[in-house]
């Protein structure tokens, strides 16, 4: 085993209410080839992203190192469908390091569902019901499906979901 290659990943993303016009949502990444971190601050009741902040300590990609000025485009984007596109175009080709692109969209959904946690309560008790009831949640909003653990492939709340 001298020779095997390890590679360890932990991302932690939060939504945190600053106060009744703003709230915002961070996205740490601490891996085997990377530490980042990447801060959204949300005005409210629009969605409108008011600020983004980025640090990243360590990086293998050097492009990941220098500070990606051109994420700044996105400050004014409203989080809402679409969101990936207009990000994708504001930032397409000046952005060579992806991953922090990637968790600037993770903290987005974040905010989305951090709206939507009031709806997980209410879930039916048994567990047929209950599974339904997600199903129905996942393919009215398909930006759900894959974006958290709770609606990740292979997750018991998606189980025998296919989304179209």
């Amino acid at each position: 085993m001298k020779d095997a290659i390890v590679f360890s990943r932990n991302r932690c993303t939060s939504v945190e209410q600053i106060d009744e016009h703003a709230i915002k949502s961070s996205c740490r990444l601490q891996d085997s080839t990377m530490d980042a971190f990447v801060e959204v601050t949300v005005k409210l009741p629009d969605l409108e992203i008011s600020g983004i902040r980025t640090e990243v300590g360590r990086s293998l990609r050097k492009e990941c190192l220098e500070d990606p000025e051109a994420l700044q485009r996105i400050v004014g984007v409203r989080i809402g469908p679409g969101l990936r596109k207009i990000i994708k175009g504001l930032v397409s080709g000046t952005i060579e390091c992806r991953q922090l692109v990637f968790m600037i969209e993770e903290c987005c959904q974040a905010v989305i569902l951090s709206f939507t946690k009031e709806q997980l309560k209410m879930r039916p008790g048994n567990v047929e019901d209950a599974t339904a009831y997600y199903h129905e949640m996942v393919e009215k909003n398909i930006h759900l499906y894959n974006r958290c653990a709770a609606f990740a492939k292979g997750s018991a709340l998606v189980e025998g979901l296919e989304p179209k």
